[in-house]
């Protein structure tokens, strides 16, 4: 690190379970990880049903920068920088769209849908000589992926591949966002992207949905309304034994094992999506054998995208505005071939559960803006919080990738290896270090 006068290692004590207040209230601490974290990690961005058709668009965010994803003409997707390279006003001003081309409102120039700057008012005459249009073209990526639907992409061209990000971590994306019968099909999102602000740092989000196991009891509330898909048996869905894993790239997830002779849900409410999962989780069990029942019920990819592989099958994304403030950014998919019923059935469930107004992320969010609050003094960021739960538990598993911490003990060993990896992306100087110094976990 270099704005803050320590080594974010001194900050993070991985075997000791301590972890600073600092890196959730020191500004700082923020400004460097926009460089060190954010400007190197690879992101998520959208999903490709989004930008179905040539000339659609969304307008996404890595990090605080704002960027547009778009398809172009060939069918091609691009991810830019949303920045006009004459004088930096947003060439895209609106969520989504269909379009032509981007020009920019200030002083028009115009650019395609591949991001050639194609437009320059007054050409020929004002510019002489001429310059070459094609070395100001808008700022693309240096790499992009598309994993399950997902689009991924990083601004350091030294990166490793996607796949190589995520290593063993493969596993958990794979499983929550295939289709429910386990094939090779697409999945889509549910209507648009649910936006809000929340007053906390971004990695108290992340850590959340790691692997934390233990602020089950901020949903005692919720659990005992029986809002799940399953509907007045008072409880959301049973997730079965549960499994905490984590990954030397900072990701985190938490497994929910069953056994293989029981439906994950009633569904109640709909016959025709009753007979859709049962359909799905046979299919499900055939192709993918013992692995059909492990299901990844939560998780984080590092830094900062975060998804219920469940229900509800979301994604969640908090992109860091301000060292105490987020906005969170959540999207629902479903699959594509599912009956309209299906889909709408649980469109309903899941705005009911998660988003701003959904019940469990009321619950969430209350937790996190407070213990930000009271974390800001010059005397609470004295003393660091606690996070020793499990130390030691961790093992291996033939059937579940990782590092695991198995049930009935209870483990805070994800958001350690979160913070160890946050540390290592603070402290090094370039993917040589991190790729040599990937967190050990154990």
């Amino acid at each position: 690190m270099q704005s803050f006068k320590c080594s974010a290692q001194d900050l993070v004590d991985f075997h000791g379970g301590e972890i600073s207040r600092e890196l959730f209230v020191n500004a700082d601490i923020y400004r460097e990880e926009q460089e060190r974290v954010f400007a190197r990690a690879w992101l998520y961005v959208g999903h490709a049903t989004q930008v179905r058709n040539p000339g659609d668009f969304i307008v996404s965010k890595m990090g605080e920068e704002s960027v547009i994803l778009a398809r172009d003409r060939a069918g091609e997707i691009h991810v830019f920088l949303n920045t006009c390279r004459h004088r930096g006003m947003k060439v895209c001003r609106y969520d989504e769209g269909n379009t032509k081309t981007f020009m920019c409102p200030y002083h028009g120039w115009s650019y395609g849908l591949d991001g050639k700057l194609i437009g320059v008012p007054d050409y020929q005459e004002a510019y002489k000589p001429a310059f070459d249009r094609e070395e100001w073209r808008l700022v693309e990526v240096a790499q992009m992926a598309i994993f399950r639907g997902t689009i991924w992409a990083t601004w350091d061209k030294s990166a490793p591949s996607f796949e190589e990000y995520l290593g063993e971590a493969r596993f958990a994306l794979d499983h929550a966002l295939c289709p429910w019968d386990g094939g090779d099909g697409e999945t889509e999102v549910l209507g648009s992207t649910q936006r809000w602000i929340i007053p906390s740092n971004w990695k108290i989000v992340a850590e959340n949905f790691a692997g934390d196991a233990l602020h089950v009891v901020s949903h005692r509330s919720v659990d005992l309304a029986g809002i799940g898909p399953s509907e007045g048996e008072g409880r959301r869905d049973d997730p079965g034994r549960l499994v905490v894993a984590a990954y030397p790239g900072g990701h985190g997830v938490m497994y929910g094992v069953r056994d293989a002779t029981t439906v994950p849900n009633d569904y109640r409410g709909s016959r025709i999506t009753a007979e859709y999962f049962r359909h799905c989780w046979k299919k499900r069990r055939a192709r993918r054998g013992p692995t059909a029942d492990i299901v990844p019920l939560v998780g984080t990819i590092f830094p900062n995208m975060s998804f219920h592989g469940q229900q509800p099958r979301t994604i969640l994304v908090a992109h860091p505005l301000g060292v105490d403030r987020t906005e969170m950014w959540r999207i629902y998919f479903t699959d594509r071939g599912a009956p309209a019923e299906v889909k709408d059935f649980l469109r309903r469930y899941y705005v009911r559960y998660a988003g701003p107004a959904g019940m469990t992320e009321q619950d969430d969010m209350e937790n996190w803006n407070y213990a930000t609050a009271a974390s800001r003094g010059v005397i609470a960021r004295q003393y660091p919080y606690h996070y020793k739960a499990g130390l030691g538990a961790a093992k291996t598993s033939d059937l579940i990738p990782g590092i695991i911490t198995d049930h009935p003990i209870t483990t805070e060993q994800n958001p350690r290896v979160l913070y160890q990896r946050w540390a290592e992306y603070m402290d090094a100087g370039s993917w040589d270090h991190l790729l040599g110094k990937q967190s050990v976990i154990r």
